[in-house]
């Protein structure tokens, strides 16, 4: 088996934010071995990893977190010192309508992949020395803020609101305990709403601009007032490879845009770029918003203080919201392959032809 400077597993990487994190790795450290470790429900799709799926740095391996025997396997198969776990349930609407799952792969997932690290790694003659467990959490376990200019910071107190954000809070706080009860060197990120390439188009900004090339509703909750922090997914990446390697062990660390848009803001910014890039006139895709009765607990505001990270690391978002916005139209209405395979589902069937026949 090669010798690699480091064995890093990354969980949920053929997901949204973990194939953009996969694909830097892979590509800007080939002295890294990176295992992405990932069990292919409805949104994680190897297709996004195409560019990388052949580099020799590269492994795969289909498995469900929760799987208690299988994450030790794993870990000892590759001798991982570092884990950057994304792996999660994260659509909203889903945990109101079923929270059991969103607890098991969450809370119950997290704390099985706690536990495998915990047993592999202090079996081995350096204990915990080198190792790291980087968890990946949202801003949404802190509850909701109101219109007077607060932000979340690394203090601000736990109140998740959603099934899916008290899910989250649980395996934040299984992380911290693990370094605190028995020495695991842990670090915890809470990060505000992603955009980019290859998300999964149930969340809105790739379900609005699909709805709009097709002529079909916007659906805006309650009167769309509600506001979010926005984040291109790529200055996220960037984010956790920078603390992956030079944050404080047993720290936690904001990353946020410090943009923030209100809903119906957000949607006419989309609906003005997608009618453009289409040669659409100024308005034609207006009539397409369609507001609808309020989410269950819906949280009012988010907003990030990642000042934090900046000072300390030098982190700051590198793309402006408006540019983001353009790129980010512009690879949906690029890649209709791509969102036609995962709106039908025909992208379950790579894993078969790419993996198991070969």
């Amino acid at each position: 088996m090669e010798n690699y400077k480091r064995n890093i597993i990354i969980t949920g990487g053929a997901g949204f934010i973990g194939s953009h994190v996969v694909r830097l790795f892979v590509n800007k450290y080939p002295e890294y071995r990176i295992v992405n470790l990932d069990k292919l429900t409805y949104a994680g799709n190897l297709a996004n990893l195409k560019d990388v799926e052949d580099e020799s740095n590269y492994v795969f391996e289909k498995a469900d977190i929760c799987d208690f025997d299988k994450m030790i396997e794993i870990i000892r198969k590759y001798k991982i010192d570092g884990i950057i776990h994304l792996a999660a349930e994260s659509h909203v609407d889903r945990s109101i309508k079923d929270p059991f799952t969103f607890a098991r792969t969450n809370v119950m997932g997290t704390l099985s992949l706690l536990q495998a690290a915990k047993i592999c790694w202090e079996e081995t003659v350096e204990k915990y020395s080198g190792k790291l467990f980087y968890h990946i959490s949202t801003d949404e376990v802190y509850g909701s803020l109101q219109f007077d200019g607060t932000f979340f910071t690394e203090e601000t107190k736990y109140q998740p609101h959603s099934p899916y954000s008290a899910s989250k809070a649980g395996s934040d706080h299984f992380v911290r305990a693990f370094h605190d009860t028995y020495g695991m060197p842990t670090i915890v990120t809470n990060c505000s709403n992603n955009y980019g390439p290859y998300q999964f188009p149930e969340k809105l900004i790739p379900l609005f601009i699909n709805n709009i090339r097709h002529g079909k509703p916007l659906p805006v909750y309650g009167k769309g007032e509600n506001v979010r922090d926005w984040l291109y997914v790529e200055d996220h990446a960037r984010a956790i490879d920078l603390i992956f390697h030079k944050g404080k062990v047993a720290d936690t660390y904001n990353i946020g845009g410090f943009n923030e848009w209100r809903n119906i803001d957000l949607v006419k910014v989309i609906i003005r770029t997608v009618d453009r890039l289409l040669g659409n006139p100024a308005g034609t895709s207006d009539r397409l918003i369609t507001y609808v009765a309020d989410r269950k607990g819906h949280d009012l505001r988010y907003a990030i203080d990642s000042t934090k990270l900046r000072n300390e690391l030098g982190w700051k978002p590198g793309l402006q919201f408006e540019e983001g916005i353009e790129k980010t139209v512009r690879w949906y209405l690029d890649n209709q392959e791509w969102l036609e395979n995962v709106t039908s589902g025909d992208y379950l069937r790579y894993y078969d032809e790419m993996y198991l026949n070969r």
